[in-house]
């Protein structure tokens, strides 16, 4: 009776701890997005790639083309905003982030850039992996 006791004991130590974790995962995630949000912002786009696996296995889909790799990534991204003025200020509103196991995430949500040029929005997925130990986007499908 004590070992079942124990075990018991064990189960919910264990599940609480995970429900701790995942509440972790998601402000590490929630604090990456901020940091890309300021950066972007800032008319830093390497530090808004930071976010970014760099890997030359990262996807980024958008408008029916599939990219792959971090530097093509980054290079799109300074082809399309050349200047502070085509970047804008970048707000992320985040309409849902799920677990997908222990080491991945998805984020669903929308994106807002005020400019000076002309405001712009649309809406993204994106995939966060736990890859030594840190938390990297691994997929991106906006549009």
């Amino acid at each position: 009776m004590k070992s079942l006791v124990s075990l018991l004991f064990l189960i919910l130590f264990l599940s609480c701890n995970s429900g701790n974790d995942e509440i972790s995962d998601r402000e590490e995630i929630t604090s990456i997005l901020l940091k890309q949000q300021e950066a972007w912002s800032n008319y830093n786009l390497e530090g808004f790639m930071e976010g970014y696996w760099r890997s030359d296995s990262l996807k980024f889909y958008s408008g029916g083309n599939l990219n792959k790799g971090w530097q093509n990534t980054l290079d799109n991204y300074k082809l399309r905003y050349p200047t502070k003025a085509q970047s804008g200020k970048l707000e992320f509103k985040i309409a849902d982030i799920a677990q997908i196991n222990e080491s991945a995430y998805w984020v669903m949500g929308e994106y807002h850039l005020t400019r000076e040029i002309g405001d712009a929005k649309g809406t993204f997925l994106i995939i966060f992996k736990r890859i030594n130990g840190k938390w990297k986007i691994v997929a991106d499908s906006s549009c």
